[in-house]
C-alpha cells in the first residue's frame, strides 16, 4: 500500500505548517506527515517553510533572525492568530500517533545550510523516542552528508526536483542522492516524464513522489508501485486509496 504523507501538514486544508492543522491531520488515517525547520541565531528549532516570513506570517525579514520567543509575536497568516511553532510543539502533537514524521531541514535565505541543525533536530526526536518514526529530509546532498554524521540511526530522505536534475545530473544526482538516503521523493512531473530512467537507478520502495493534488493525479500515484506520495490534500487521497 502506498504512504499517504500529509505535506506541511495538509496545506491546502489547514493554515500551513500549523499546530491546528498538524491535529486535524493527525485524527487522520494517513501514514506520515511533512514539514520543514529553520534554526534561529538563538538556536530555536521553528517549523515554518519559506527563510523569510513574508509568505505566511504577518511579518518581514529571515527566520534566522528571530529572536528568543519572538516567534510568539507572530501570527500565520489565514489563522486565528497562530504564532509559529516550535520542531518541540509539533513533536508533541505527533508523540501519542503512529505517524511518520517527515522533517525538512530547511537552508538560510542565502541558502547555506544551518550549522549544527542536523544534531539539534535528531537530539529533539531522540528525546521524546521517536526516533524510529523519524526521518530526516533535504534537497541538498551536502546537508544529508551531515545528517548522516550527526544523526546516525535515523532514516534520511532526499528530495529532487528538475532543478536537482540540472543541478547535478539525472542520473548522477539520483545515483549521489541514493547513497545518502533511504527514500528518494521526486517532484511528479519529472518522475513521469523520467519514469523509466528514474526507476532503473531508484528501487520502487525506496521511491516516491510529490505533490499530487487532484484527484485523477492522485488515483495515477497512489496506483504506481513505490513507497509514498506527499500531496496537500491528503483528505482527497485517502478517498482515492479506499
Amino acid at each position: 500500500m502506498v504512504h499517504i504523507i500529509g505535506h506541511r501538514g495538509g496545506r491546502n486544508l489547514w493554515p500551513e505548517n500549523s499546530l491546528s492543522g498538524f491535529r486535524k491531520l493527525a485524527q487522520l488515517p494517513v501514514d506520515g506527515v511533512e514539514f520543514d525547520i529553520h534554526l534561529t541565531r538563538s538556536g530555536e528549532m521553528l517549523v515554518i517553510h519559506d527563510p523569510t516570513l513574508e509568505r505566511t506570517t504577518d511579518a518581514h525579514g529571515p527566520v534566522a533572525d528571530l529572536g528568543p520567543g519572538k516567534h510568539r509575536e507572530i501570527s500565520l497568516k489565514d489563522s486565528d492568530g497562530e504564532a509559529v511553532p516550535t520542531l518541540e510543539e509539533v513533536l508533541a502533537v505527533f508523540k501519542d500517533t503512529p505517524l511518520e514524521l517527515h522533517i525538512e531541514l530547511k537552508t538560510d535565505a542565502d541558502g547555506t545550510p544551518y550549522e549544527g541543525l542536523a544534531a539539534k533536530a535528531f537530539a529533539a526526536v531522540e528525546r521524546l523516542g521517536l526516533v524510529g518514526r523519524s526521518i530526516l529530509t533535504s534537497f541538498h546532498p551536502d546537508v544529508l552528508a551531515d545528517i548522516r554524521k550527526a544523526a546516525s540511526g535515523v532514516r534520511t530522505l532526499s528530495s529532487f526536483d528538475a532543478k536537482s536534475a540540472e543541478r547535478l545530473g539525472l542520473a548522477s544526482g539520483l545515483s549521489l542522492m541514493k547513497q545518502r538516503s533511504d527514500i528518494i521523493a521526486v517532484e511528479k512531473s519529472l518522475l513521469q516524464a523520467k519514469w523509466d530512467e528514474i526507476t532503473q537507478l531508484v528501487p520502487l520502495d525506496r521511491l516516491g513522489a510529490w505533490v499530487p493534488n487532484e484527484m485523477s493525479d492522485l488515483e495515477y500515484w497512489l496506483a504506481k508501485p513505490i513507497r509514498q506520495i506527499t500531496t496537500d490534500r491528503p483528505d482527497l487521497a485517502l478517498q482515492a486509496r479506499r
